[in-house]
């Protein structure tokens, strides 16, 4: 009996894409002092402000040790303030003054980056990309849930 199993392999393709992106926008970032990781965490932690950190990491993705890890290097950099929330495992950061200005130095590095990739891409495709990864997020969710879901067949587009 042969089975079928489609190739390439979806984690393995996504993870290779996201590398090379991280490597670009982390060349693109070079002398501002960040990274496209810790940009991110400054961005969601200003989205979310007075938000618990796990809430943050849950945004992101990001387990919340990967995040305290983040957030420490980045207190200790000066750029986050961090404060006790209502009980003792929840905590919250805000953008220090510092963390504004490294914010605001990496902007425009980021942007051009982005905006080259998006247009060499194409901004529709983009846009079906975006939705697509998404949709592909939630079949994760839901395999993983271990919902009858990951038994269902492929779906025309």
């Amino acid at each position: 009996m042969t089975r079928t199993v489609p190739r390439p392999c979806a984690c393995t393709t996504v993870r290779t894409a996201s590398r090379r992106l991280a490597r670009a926008y982390d060349s693109a970032l070079q002398g501002t002092d960040l990274n496209v990781t810790q940009l991110a965490v400054l961005r969601a932690i200003e989205r979310l402000q007075g938000e618990p950190l796990s809430r943050v990491a849950e945004q992101l993705s990001m387990d919340r040790t990967s995040m305290y890890r983040s957030v420490a290097k980045m207190k200790d950099h000066g750029w986050l303030m961090l404060s006790d929330g209502p009980d003792a495992r929840s905590r919250s950061a805000v953008i220090a003054e510092r963390g504004r200005r490294v914010l605001d130095r990496a902007a425009p590095h980021w942007e051009s980056m982005q905006s080259q990739v998006v247009n060499r891409f194409g901004r529709r495709r983009w846009s079906k990309l975006v939705e697509e990864l998404r949709a592909l997020t939630d079949v994760v969710d839901a395999v993983s849930a271990g919902s009858p879901f990951g038994g269902a067949k492929e779906q025309d587009p």
